[in-house]
């Protein structure tokens, strides 16, 4: 379905530039991590990753497959309820939650992992206020992952800043101040570190990690582990080799954890927060080519999108991508020639040094693996947002309308 003839088609509805969504391959993916884990421990939880992609269609789709949500914001939180997720099935994380945040997910018996000391007082004073409620909350652990002196963590970062501190003493403090609260419990650790080589042995390493400090403080009623996410999906190898699969991981994790609770009556829950690896890949963006013109002994094809688009970090690494010609017989010799954006900004590159026949005026240009941290991450910046179109079974539908004048410049927002 990406004839040069159906994508016209598609400019008609909804603009020259815009997403397509591949309903069918999210539900793989989803499938795909479920049977991976679920099939070696029974007792597992996927919740989804809000922040990666929280286009309300695809949060939907997971929740009605089975997904809980993991939110990292209050914003994030009202859109799980909005779409209909059960609270129960919400995972409250983040650095920043304030009183009011706390309090609501408490009431609602939300999943809550808490980051920080001043979230802790913000549960001793509610549960001190309700005396005959259960109070459920996890701990966000923060300890050491480096291997032979070297972090793995994104950007070579030490330390992450993320979570209360083993090594310092600040977990035990943590521990021991909400064990001392009688209507308190201490139902799950959560570990969730951005590594940079996103390796099966670092997983298992949080894995054991938890556990051992299940066992060293008799957690004996824990309801879940959660090793939060930052797993490679199936990459496209242009990008990168040699990924693990979700089988790896899950072998890896998941021994680790019938290790330890195999033998309990009733085991805690694995939880983990995949994003990336669920919906990069079920996301394309596609251009069309506006004009073509050569600056010295350089080519430039111009297009209907932007760097902001498709890789919003700016990265020089070219995506996946496919030329979509409106004329099928092209005679021409390969050349080297850049994908550039409708911005003002010299760096505004959606591809470098790309070889191939240089695309002409009303070809398109579709981008692969564009569905993570690229919607959520697309500023307001001299163009409206494109719209998205879902394609499932072979039907069309709109999920998300390009932008006008009037939701840009939002009335209820901006003093005109």
């Amino acid at each position: 379905m990406s004839s040069h003839k159906f994508l016209t088609e598609l400019e008609k509805k909804y603009g020259a530039s815009f997403y397509l969504l591949n309903v069918d391959k999210l539900r793989e993916n989803y499938k795909k991590i479920e049977y991976a884990f679920q099939s070696r421990y029974d007792q597992f939880i996927i919740g989804y990753s809000y922040k990666t992609n929280y286009v309300p269609f695809v949060c939907k789709q997971l929740k009605n497959l089975g997904a809980h949500a993991e939110v990292v914001s209050r914003l994030e939180y009202d859109l799980a309820i909005k779409i209909g997720v059960d609270p129960k099935k919400v995972i409250f994380n983040g650095p920043l939650k304030n009183k009011e945040d706390i309090y609501y997910a408490l009431e609602n018996e939300s999943k809550i992992n808490l980051d920080s000391q001043y979230e802790i007082n913000f549960v001793e004073e509610y549960a001190r206020n309700n005396p005959n409620r259960k109070v459920k909350v996890g701990l966000r652990v923060n300890f050491d992952l480096s291997e032979n002196g070297e972090s793995p963590l994104v950007e070579g970062h030490e330390v992450s800043r993320f979570g209360i501190c083993l090594e310092n003493g600040d977990f035990d403090s943590a521990m021991n101040k909400l064990s001392r609260i009688k209507n308190v419990q201490i139902s799950g650790l959560h570990g969730h570190f951005s590594t940079s080589m996103r390796k099966v042995e670092t997983f298992q390493k949080i894995t054991q990690v938890l556990c051992n400090l299940a066992k060293e403080y008799t957690l004996t009623d824990l309801d879940y582990i959660d090793i939060g996410g930052g797993f490679f999906g199936e990459v496209p190898k242009i990008l990168i080799e040699n990924t693990p699969t979700f089988e790896e991981y899950a072998e890896a994790v998941c021994t680790v954890m019938n290790n330890e609770f195999g033998h309990y009556k009733t085991k805690p829950n694995l939880i983990i927060e995949p994003g990336i690896s669920m919906v990069a890949n079920v996301f394309q963006f596609v251009a069309k080519v506006i004009d073509t013109k050569s600056i010295k002994d350089h080519n430039f094809v111009l297009v209907d999108g932007s760097v902001h688009n498709i890789k919003p970090t700016m990265h020089k690494k070219n995506l996946p991508m496919k030329i979509v010609r409106q004329d099928s017989v092209d005679f021409g010799n390969n050349e080297d020639f850049h994908i550039v954006g409708y911005t003002c900004l010299e760096k505004d590159y959606l591809a470098y040094n790309f070889h191939e026949k240089i695309p002409k005026t009303n070809d398109y240009i579709i981008f692969e693996n564009v569905g993570a941290y690229t919607i959520v991450f697309n500023p307001s910046f001299i163009k409206e947002k494109p719209g998205i179109v879902a394609i499932e079974n072979n039907r069309i539908s709109e999920v998300r309308k390009k932008e006008t004048l009037r939701q840009f410049f939002n009335e209820e927002i901006y003093i005109f």
